[in-house]
Formats: structure tokens, sequence, C-alpha cells
């Protein structure tokens, strides 16, 4: 078995200008490497946009830190048509697209998954965001990118703070104090089976969990009723069951988790939280093949 792993330019080994979360990309590789080639697989990290590329060689190729997708939206949804024409591609190229677009979490809410309240702006023009304060009934609130990651293009703003110039739709939801005080939960599963949980939390002063500004996680032992609950969203998912995914929920006011992301295009497994996760992988991998 040979397999793709696809990556970014900022992320492999080799880039002169890397991400400073790219270790998150070796620590997937040395998970997948430890579990694949004992028994005689071969597992590569190739950024998806090599032009030289012969993905016929593989047996299939797994999305992984392909970082720099949501600047390059459209351009990444035609090269994984392509790969997906010569090799099985995990996660499928459909649900990816629906999944790249944060506008899947509106069908979601339409199948009852409890979900943090949100406003959709195409034009997040100053007026309009001024005007998600009273929309949401908060003084606080944060926009986030409809295609996009990571906290990248993200804004925390308080009712009367300057508005930044915000040229992407948008989505705008209430800060939850929850992120802060008890942090977010990430839920992995492996073709459907409910694989390992750790908690997130950000570094003092700061909301943002992702590791690059100062994020840390722990492995945590979560109740049945919490991988339930993701478990259930995960389900309403549309078509196959992802070979991968990761379900992000943060606590509510009224203890129920609340749907943060469905992460099933190129999210951090987090390996060091889930030591099976490349047996895991490498198993259904084997049975898909």
């Amino acid at each position: 078995m040979k397999v793709a792993y696809l990556a970014s330019q900022t992320t492999l080994p080799s880039a002169l200008d890397r991400r400073t979360d790219a270790y998150e990309h070796d620590a997937m590789m040395d998970c997948l490497r430890a579990a694949f080639e004992p028994k005689g697989a071969q597992v590569d990290d190739i950024t998806w946009d090599d032009s030289d590329a012969d993905w016929k060689t593989y047996d299939a190729a797994i999305i992984g830190t392909t970082w720099d997708y949501w600047d390059r939206h459209e351009e990444f949804l035609k090269t994984l048509h392509i790969i997906a024409n010569s090799t099985r591609l995990f996660n499928s190229t459909a649900m990816v697209r629906w999944n790249s677009h944060k506008s899947y979490l509106r069908d979601l809410g339409a199948k009852d998954v409890k979900l943090i309240a949100t406003l959709w702006l195409e034009d997040a023009n100053a007026e309009a965001a001024a005007a998600a304060f009273d929309a949401l009934d908060t003084d606080d609130v944060v926009f986030k990118r409809q295609i996009g990651a990571s906290a990248r293009g993200q804004h925390r703003i308080r009712r009367g703070d300057p508005i930044p110039v915000m040229s992407e739709p948008m989505m705008a939801q209430p800060f939850l104090h929850a992120i802060q005080s008890e942090g977010e939960f990430s839920f992995i599963f492996v073709d459907g089976v409910f694989s390992h949980a750790l908690i997130k939390r950000a570094a003092e002063g700061d909301y943002r969990i992702q590791s690059e500004y100062g994020g840390r996680e722990l492995a945590i032992t979560p109740s049945p009723e919490d991988i339930a609950t993701a478990t259930s969203a995960l389900s309403e998912a549309p078509g196959e069951t992802p070979l991968y995914a990761r379900v992000d929920m943060l606590r509510g006011e009224d203890g129920d988790l609340l749907l943060m992301e469905l992460e099933l295009v190129e999210p951090f497994l987090y390996p060091l939280q889930g030591p099976e996760l490349g047996d895991r992988l490498y198993q259904a991998v084997k049975r898909r093949l």
C-alpha cells in the first residue's frame, strides 16, 4: 500500500518559510509512518498542488495539512477532483466541497444539531458588522471567514470597538466565555468510530485555542453523553461515512454541547492524545481499499 498525505508548501519540512504550527504535520507523519511502515505500507507527504505528482502511483491520498486551501478554494477543489480520478481520495471531493464552506452549519442546524447562534454576512461592511450586535443580542461578537480555518482572518469585536475591513464573506457569532473558562472539546473519529478526545484551552488573555496562539491540549475521557452528542452531530453529515473527522464543540450555558465545527477536510487529529490513531487509520484505509 502506498499512500499520499496531502500537505501544503508551508507545512512540508523543506519549506523555507515554514508555518509555526507545522510541527503538527510532523506529528501526523510520525504517527502514520509508525503504523503503516511496519505493515509494508508507505506514506509520502506531498503538496496538493505539486504539478509533477503522479497520483496514479498511489493507492490512496489522505487530505492532511493543506493549510492554504481557503485562499485558493476553487483551485483546491479542482485539483482534488483530478487526484480523485487517479486514486482513492479521503475524504471525498463531495464531502470536501460541502464541508469547506461553513454554510454547512446551516444544513446541520436544519437537522436539529445544536449550534452557536450565527449571523451570515455576505458583505461584512462596517454597517452590517455593527448591526450584528443587536441581531445576536450581545456586546461581544466573533467574526469568522465563511471559508477559512485556524482563526485566520478572525476578529473578536466588542460593541463600540473600531470595525476592521473584512473583505471576505463572514459569519458572526456571540462570544461564549466557556471557551476561556472550560475550553473547546475535540472528538476524533476514524471510520465513524470514536477514537479519542481532548480539551483545548487558550493562553492566558487570549481566546484562540490553536497552538500557534499559545493554545494547549489535554487528553480527556469524555462522558458517554458527550460522546453520544458528538457522534450524533457527525451522523448528520451527508454522504458516506468519512475516513476521519474531528467534531469541535463548546459547552453552552445549559450544559449541553454546541457544535462549533465539523472538521472533515484537513483537521489535525492530535495523535499525541490518541496513541491508537495511526493503527486505526491504517485499518480503516485497508478496509476501504
